[in-house]
């Protein structure tokens, strides 16, 4: 032992120290107390909060369903990212019970409303397909341009009427009129899922850069050699 440990030694009989808290008691109180209403629910607000914004913004649904999912959806239409190019069928089949009708009788056919785009010149034809047991349609096309440029008409709100296999970079969120919308860019592979969830494998094509928006619960699939710039003008301009 050396001199100062002996010195503190000795001299600790001569020091006052406080007695040590009871601390045990304290902690068991603490612990059985319920905790403040607003230190309770800010653990359960916090994730529904970000939640709702998430569900709130359309590519933040988007985004949810591609954590989830592995697939990007929009508006009735399941995207997936694959690598490489992915394969499609040379001669794809017509969608189920597809017919051609005048504009007039295709309306009649479907309980969405058919808007025409301006500026792709005069409409070569339209199509539609999938009935239900009262004759419905579920999806339009309108043909133009000697079929270099297609819309697509549907109800998208609940289940996935295409599937899109794209490459990357695959997709790019725009505006359509303030709303979001989905910029397919380039050739990708397209199959149809028909109104009893089948994945219709024989309608594979190989399909040209798209864009996908949705107004008033209604899906439009312009389809075509066009810029980006172009398209969204195009799908701004229905009539």
């Amino acid at each position: 032992m050396d001199d100062l440990e002996r010195e503190l030694r000795d001299l600790s009989p001569w020091l006052r120290t406080p007695d040590a808290p009871e601390l045990t008691g304290r902690v068991r109180a603490r612990i059985a107390a319920p905790a403040p209403w607003w230190r309770r629910w800010r653990y359960y607000l916090a994730p529904v909060l970000v939640v709702l914004l998430v569900a709130l913004l359309p590519p933040g649904r988007a985004a949810l369903a591609d954590a989830v999912a592995g697939v990007l959806r929009f508006a009735g239409v399941d995207i997936a990212t694959v690598p490489g190019s992915p394969p499609s069928a040379d001669a794809p089949s017509p969608l189920p019970s597809q017919l051609s009708l005048s504009l007039a009788e295709a309306q009649r056919q479907v309980r969405f409303p058919l808007r025409v785009p301006a500026g792709l010149g005069p409409l070569d034809e339209v199509l539609v397909a999938d009935p239900d047991n009262t004759g419905a349609c579920r999806v339009a096309t309108l043909v133009f341009q000697g079929g270099a440029v297609r819309l697509d008409t549907f109800d998208g709100r609940i289940d996935p009427v295409y599937l899109k296999r794209v490459t990357e970079p695959g997709t790019e969120w725009v505006r359509v009129d303030g709303a979001f919308a989905v910029w397919v860019v380039g050739p990708h592979d397209l199959t149809y899922v028909d109104r009893t969830g089948v994945t219709r494998v024989q309608t594979a094509r190989l399909a040209a850069s798209t864009l996908i928006w949705e107004e008033a619960g209604v899906t439009y699939r312009l389809e075509g050699d066009l810029p980006k710039a172009e398209a969204i003008g195009i799908a701004s301009a229905l009539w």
